[in-house]
């Protein structure tokens, strides 16, 4: 597995991560505590060292589960949480970034993850009742006092990334990227590579849809978070399938498959996705996509083909749009 730098800091992590959440969190049921630290050590043996968990997801079984599963290599691992969303109800937007709050919760963190310092600590999102020279602030102490190493910010806007970013460095911001959800193109990408922060893409195969095996017929466990999103509806998965069938038609023409041109494309764009899955064979596929080889050419008939499908449907409905509000 190649390794990257994230942004201008001196955090090396491999190209394609794993994002946790799915073992625990939205996606159906939890795996089992057994299946899930196999899984994540299976990807340990494939070179993926930077593995991403939250708070939330569980909320807390998965930090849990990710620290007993890489207690064993915790020094070869870069390991990455999230702090920000109130699990007492008292905050009724559902999120709490007060300074004092964060400190109480990045305390259970460490715990859960049984290790000493976070490597990399981002503020899930960002909280609009709390200054965001507030929330890195806080960072900044925790940083000074050895609990976490680098500070990160997810679903940030410009704003938020240049005011956190004047505080405490920033060193990476998680957002949603993927080639049907380009939104940070327009003026996220510009501001991370003016300021040198690295960018991890979350949901880069857009929930699954990009790996082809999802199509209007596809059913979802009553407990996966695609039932609720207007981007899985039936209507727009059978819109969106020329997305899919795009990348199946360059797969094809580089005997890979077509999770795997979505990841390669991102990968071209100097970012380290963090996919998520639940299995095996899926994540030796999703680690592979490092070996694919898209040339300029490639590359620019894929985003010239992407440009011209309209994707339908919300990432979120109405009801989650204010924890993504930019």
């Amino acid at each position: 597995m190649i390794k990257r730098t994230l942004g201008s800091s001196r955090l090396e992590v491999s190209a394609i991560g794993l994002g946790c959440m799915g073992l625990s969190h939205a996606y159906g049921p939890a795996v089992s505590q057994q299946d899930g630290i196999a899984l994540i050590r299976t990807a340990v043996d494939l070179g993926i060292t930077f593995f991403d968990t939250a708070q939330v997801y569980g909320p807390f079984r998965n930090e849990e589960l990710v620290g007993k599963a890489l207690a064993p290599v915790r020094e070869q691992v870069v390991i990455a949480t999230k702090f920000g969303f109130s699990f007492d109800g008292s905050s009724g937007t559902g999120l709490d970034s007060r300074p004092e709050y964060i400190k109480t919760t990045v305390e259970d963190s460490l715990r859960r993850l049984g290790v000493e310092s976070i490597d990399l600590l981002y503020q899930h999102r960002v909280d609009p009742d709390v200054p965001m020279e507030d929330v890195a602030g806080a960072v900044k102490e925790l940083i000074a006092a050895g609990k976490v190493k680098h500070f990160g910010v997810s679903e940030a806007g410009v704003d938020a990334i240049r005011r956190a970013h004047a505080v405490q460095p920033v060193t990476a911001l998680q957002s949603e990227y993927s080639l049907w959800w380009r939104e940070p193109e327009a003026e996220i990408l510009p501001t991370l590579a003016e300021l040198g922060i690295g960018f991890v893409p979350f949901s880069p195969l857009g929930k699954g849809f990009l790996t082809g095996t999802i199509d209007s017929t596809t059913s979802f466990s009553d407990s996966d978070l695609r039932n609720t999103l207007p981007r899985f509806t039936e209507e727009a998965r059978v819109a969106n399938q020329a997305l899919v069938d795009l990348l199946a038609t360059v797969a094809a023409r580089k005997g890979a498959t077509t999770a795997q041109v979505a990841l390669a494309w991102l990968l071209a764009q100097h970012t380290c996705p963090s996919p998520g899955t639940t299995k095996v064979h899926r994540l030796q596929e999703n680690s592979g996509a490092v070996d694919i080889e898209l040339a300029p050419e490639d590359l620019e008939e894929i985003t010239a083909a992407a440009d011209r499908v309209d994707v339908q449907g919300e990432r979120y409905p109405a009801h989650m749009q204010r924890w993504i509000n930019r």
